[in-house]
């Protein structure tokens, strides 16, 4: 699917970055459907439907025959996203976006932390220092202009938390088992396994899906499709070309083109955060610098 052409040091920037901007025009539509009523964990179970059936077009790219006492590695792959999409969606449930989203933003150190443990591959001190930029900046994108305690402030540590680490432990070894497996047979299980897991999400439903307002339907599938189209991207750069770190750091950009999209064009997606105060916007122009910063250092 990708492109064989391109050079693995170019492909880790170029890719990521694209996934991060469908990830932020993803995120809008969701957040719109979500708005008129669909909810977090229907619009889990109907994303992770849509984004199986993309994932199973990768199939078609053949691969090795599937080796039946491997099948624990897509297995133990798969839990870790479920258990990763639970906590996240807990924490953001739960707690302030201003917390939970940096929490998860502790990903890129993670996977920076595990790529030598669990593959053997060192990671250089100008990717930590990458790294720890763009956690930063995460942060600061996520300021609120507001003095008042978080709510849920343990609850949001501890769920974002283990999202993070689960999406960190995903991403290295979708890296560590890629090269063997062939993206053709590796992803597309462990997106099967996912939406099966998925199912278990029908007893938190508020309502039926038969309840959803049909103006939702086209905002959920808009956003699924553009949210399985980004997986694809940055997952698929993982299992092909490794170098997980650097591709994290540069897909944390989604938090940057995120908040970019909302004030230029977040009023097409009834979005009313571009209203936000002078101060959110100096944090958000801090938290863009650095983020800019950690990209560099990868690119240069």
């Amino acid at each position: 699917m990708l492109s064989a052409g391109v050079p693995p040091t170019l492909a880790t920037i170029v890719y990521p970055l694209i996934a991060a901007l469908l990830y932020a025009f993803g995120a809008l539509v969701l957040k719109r459907s979500s708005e008129l009523g669909v909810g977090l964990w229907r619009t889990t179970f109907v994303a992770n439907f849509i984004v199986a059936g993309l994932f199973s077009l990768l199939w078609l790219l053949g691969g090795p025959p599937i080796e039946k006492e491997l099948l624990w590695q897509p297995g133990v792959i798969a839990m870790c996203l479920f258990v990763g999409q639970i906590s996240q969606f807990i924490a953001l449930e739960k707690g302030d976006v201003s917390v939970a989203v940096p929490v998860f933003g502790l990903k890129v150190i993670l996977v920076a932390f595990l790529t030598p443990i669990l593959i053997g591959d060192a990671v250089g001190l100008r990717l930590w220092a990458a790294a720890f930029l763009s956690v930063i900046g995460i942060v600061f994108l996520n300021k609120k202009d507001q003095g008042k305690r978080p709510r849920g402030l343990g609850i949001t540590l501890l769920a974002g938390g283990v999202g993070a680490v689960c999406f960190a432990v995903f991403d290295v070894l979708v890296q560590k088992w890629g090269p063997y497996w062939g993206v053709g047979r590796l992803l597309p299980c462990i997106f099967w396994i996912n939406a099966l897991f998925s199912c278990g999400l029908v007893f938190r439903f508020s309502a039926p899906l038969s309840a959803i307002p049909r103006p939702a339907w086209g905002w959920l599938g808009g956003g699924s499709v553009l949210l399985g189209t980004q997986s694809i991207l940055f997952v698929s750069t993982l299992a092909t070309y490794g170098k997980a770190t650097s591709a994290n750091i540069v897909y944390a950009s989604r938090g940057l083109l995120s908040v970019a999209l909302v004030w230029m064009i977040g009023h097409w997606f009834f979005n009313t955060e571009q209203n936000l105060g002078p101060a959110v916007l100096r944090w958000r122009l801090a938290g863009a610098l650095l983020m800019m910063s950690a990209i560099v250092l990868v690119v240069v």
